[in-house]
Formats: structure tokens, C-alpha cells, sequence
């Protein structure tokens, strides 16, 4: 029996796309085994939307390399797709393969594993208009509450500080069909939370004019007998509309919390970004979604410290934001990334500037998040135990993607529990059984 350890960087897609290749290699007999394991093959999935994540791509590569000089490496995902040549160039790696092909992994790592490794085998193909999406199944082998399944692929928006739609290429979703069979594959084996994810989910079956929708995928997923909570991933402001937000207000099921990335508080920095929306829209995309959903958890991404962000810009971003009342803000420092617009724009902003902005900018996101979970004092949230912190406290996910701590036995581990909510603890609240 052969091993193979993986290594994985980056979002949720790719997190979605190891446990899918995982899965493969388990069927074809395969031992997974620790990364830090010795193995027969090390298999790094890699990222490239930072520098800083291209960086340890590049760290993690080479490690796999020392560790096992006679292992097979394989490099596949963000990293060899847009950079196939620099990759190749490293030292020890066996195989690369991009954002494709990933299906036959197996078959590809088996044929190369055979060869007398001289050269790379370079297994990259380009992405091209009118690829199919690649229906994998999710790996059901994690013992976790939560699953998430990818089912769109790729990105058209071409916003000016991303390498993301070069990367993963043209819009493509997989099937309603094919939806419903993996979600009641992951019910069947325990799963309680299942979270729809993509490059650009709200995008959905956009790559065919009379094609599906979002709310159809959202739908496909709720015809499975059994599915006790549906999540969305992150979705862009004006692709949420009223059929979306009707459904989540109706379905119990679907979870009262919608990641909507915001980037600038400023018109000028989101239209030099080309982002698709003004502070005006997105505003009124608030109201309405708090309208139809009172109790909803909004969450957001802020990127700070973008080209030609004065200090004014800056200034009214933090006060919009504040005036936002997100519950959860994420927030990234830009990076100048090889191969996009903005790697070339004037007036970039200083490392030691843009941690000081960061800094600002947390203190406005510890703010909204404490506010946010100190109006869940006194209410009853549905939580999905998932992990035993110390002796006798229990915690999870609560349906507004809060953190939420419990006292409890070892009976609770995947159950789902009805808390009220005492007081605020570490990064949540705490509470006890109803």
C-alpha cells in the first residue's frame, strides 16, 4: 500500500479540493498519512492570491522535497496554474497540475510515479471558455460536522488587485443533479452543516445565459431528506436578491448569515478596483437583506492599504464600516501581486502604513463583533457541538456563525443543541442547554 501526505494553502475551494482528491486516493488504496510523515508521495495544493501565500507555497514545496528525496512531489492548484514555469523550476518536483484535471489525479501521480524522474511532468492545461466543471466527489472520510462542497468553479469579474480569474479560469457549475446526490451522500454519513462554496458562487450557472441559478442550487441541496443546516459561502452584494433572501426567511434550515465581501469603504478605492457595486448600492443591499432577515449575521472582507488609498479614503472607509455593523470583518493588507493591474499602479502604500490601517481597522471589527454577539444575551441559538475545549465545556457554530461555548459531556459531540445565550466568552458567548 502506498502513502501520500497533502498539504493545503489557502481557501475553502482548495480545503474542498484536497479532501476530494483524499478521497480518490483512499478509493484507489492508498494510505493518507501525516505531512509530516515519511510518504510515497507528498502532494501540496498551493495558493497564490497573496504574496505572502505564493511565498509559502513555495516553503512547503521544499520541504516536501527534503523530507522525502525519494518521494514523488506533486504541486497542483493556484501556484502552477498561473506560474507553470516557475514551478517546474524548483528543485524535486515530480508533477504539477493546475486547476484541472484534478479527476484523475490518481491515474496522473501512478503514470509519473512510474517514469524515471528526470523532468517535471507537466500536467497544466489552460483554462479555457466552455470547460466543464469538475464533478468530484466531496470526501466524506472527515469526521466533522461540517462539509463543504464546492459547486462553481472559476471567476469572470477581473477585479484589478486579483490573480484569482487567472487562476482558475472561466466560469463553470457543477450540475442540480449532482448536487443533490453529494449532499445526500454527506447527510448519510453524518454530516449535520452542509456549506455551498465557489470562486464566485453567486455566479452560479452564469456561464450559460438560460441556465440555473443560485437559489435553484440552494434548492437542489434542500430536497435531500434529512440536511439539518445549509450555509452559504461568500457571495458579492448584488448578486443577493429577493428570491434568495424569500428562501432563507422561509427555510429554518438555511443559515441566518451571508458573507458579503465589502474590500473599501470608499467609491474611488472600489472603483479602482472594479468592484461591481458603490457604497450606495451596497448600502441599500443592507437594509434590504436586514428587512427580510431581522436577526441575519452579516459578514464582510476589507482589503487596506490599496494604491492610492490616501489617508482620507482610508478615514471614510473605517467610517462607513463602523457604521456597517458587520459581526465579522476579515481583513487582508493589499499585496501587489505579479500579474494583475494594480502591480503596476502608482502610489503604493507602505508596508508600516498599511499595518497601522490594519491596526485601525481591527479595533473597528472587535467593535462590531462584540456588539453583535452581546444582542445574542438572552436569546436561545441553534449550535452544532463540535469539539470539547477543556473538561466539560463544548463548542460550535451557531447558525449566525458565531462561537459558541457550553457545558456538556462526551454525548455532544456532532449533536445538534438549542443554547440560551449568558454572556460573552473568548471569541463568542457562552451559555448552557435548553
Amino acid at each position: 500500500m502506498k502513502t501520500i501526505a497533502f498539504y493545503t494553502l489557502g481557501c475553502k475551494v482548495n480545503q474542498s479540493d484536497t479532501a476530494s482528491m483524499e478521497k480518490l486516493f483512499r478509493n484507489a488504496g492508498y494510505k493518507v498519512v501525516d505531512f509530516s510523515s515519511k510518504a510515497d508521495v507528498y502532494l501540496i495544493n498551493t495558493c497564490v492570491v497573496t504574496n505572502m501565500g505564493q511565498s509559502k507555497s513555495r516553503k512547503i514545496i521544499h520541504k516536501a522535497v527534503r523530507q522525502g528525496p525519494n518521494a514523488l512531489v506533486v504541486v497542483t492548484g493556484c501556484y502552477p496554474q498561473t506560474f507553470p514555469d516557475e514551478v517546474k523550476a524548483i528543485n524535486g518536483v515530480d508533477l504539477i497540475v493546475g486547476n484541472q484535471d484534478r479527476g484523475t489525479i490518481v491515474s496522473l501521480v501512478e503514470e509519473a510515479y512510474g517514469k524515471q524522474r528526470t523532468d517535471t511532468v507537466d500536467a497544466v492545461r489552460k483554462l479555457e471558455m466552455g470547460s466543464k466543471f469538475e464533478e468530484m466527489n466531496a470526501d466524506e472520510g472527515t469526521h466533522k460536522t461540517r462539509a463543504f462542497l464546492k459547486i462553481q468553479e472559476g471567476c469572470n469579474q477581473f477585479c484589478t488587485y486579483c490573480i484569482i480569474p487567472y487562476a482558475r479560469g472561466p466560469l463553470r457549475s457543477r450540475s442540480l443533479t449532482n448536487i443533490t446526490e453529494e449532499v445526500a451522500n454527506l447527510v448519510a454519513v453524518g454530516f449535520k452543516e452542509i456549506v455551498l462554496i465557489g470562486i464566485h458562487l453567486g455566479a452560479y450557472g452564469h456561464e450559460n445565459k438560460a441556465g440555473d441559478t443560485l437559489v435553484m442550487a440552494v434548492k437542489a441541496a434542500l430536497a435531500v431528506p434529512g440536511l439539518v443546516r445549509l450555509r452559504l459561502g461568500s457571495l458579492e452584494s448584488v448578486e443577493v436578491d429577493n428570491e434568495l433572501l424569500n428562501l432563507m426567511a422561509e427555510d429554518a434550515r438555511v443559515c441566518k448569515h451571508l458573507h458579503l465581501p465589502l474590500q473599501a469603504g470608499s467609491d474611488k478605492i472600489l472603483s479602482a478596483m472594479h468592484r461591481p457595486y458603490t457604497i450606495e448600492k451596497f448600502t441599500e443591499m443592507l437594509n434590504k437583506v436586514r428587512e427580510k432577515l431581522p436577526n441575519v449575521s452579516i459578514t464582510t472582507d476589507v482589503i487596506v492599504g490599496f494604491p492610492g488609498e490616501e489617508e482620507a479614503d482610508f478615514a471614510n472607509s473605517l467610517k462607513y464600516i463602523k457604521q456597517c455593523n458587520f459581526s465579522k470583518i476579515h481583513i487582508f493588507p493589499y499585496s501587489q501581486r505579479r500579474g494583475t493591474p494594480t502591480e503596476k499602479y502608482p502610489g503604493q502604500i507602505p508596508p508600516m502604513v498599511q499595518q497601522e490601517r490594519v491596526a485601525r481597522m481591527e479595533k473597528i471589527a472587535e467593535e462590531g463583533h462584540i456588539a453583535f454577539c452581546t444582542k445574542l444575551i438572552g436569546q436561545t441559538v441553534s449550535v452544532i457541538m463540535e469539539a470539547q475545549t477543556t473538561i466539560g465545556i463544548w463548542e460550535g457554530l451557531s447558525q449566525e456563525y458565531v462561537r459558541v461555548f457550553a457545558p456538556g459531556d462526551n454525548t455532544c459531540a456532532g449533536t445538534v443543541k438549542l443554547i440560551k445565550v449568558e454572556k460573552l466568552y473568548k471569541d463568542g458567548v457562552f451559555g448552557s442547554f435548553v
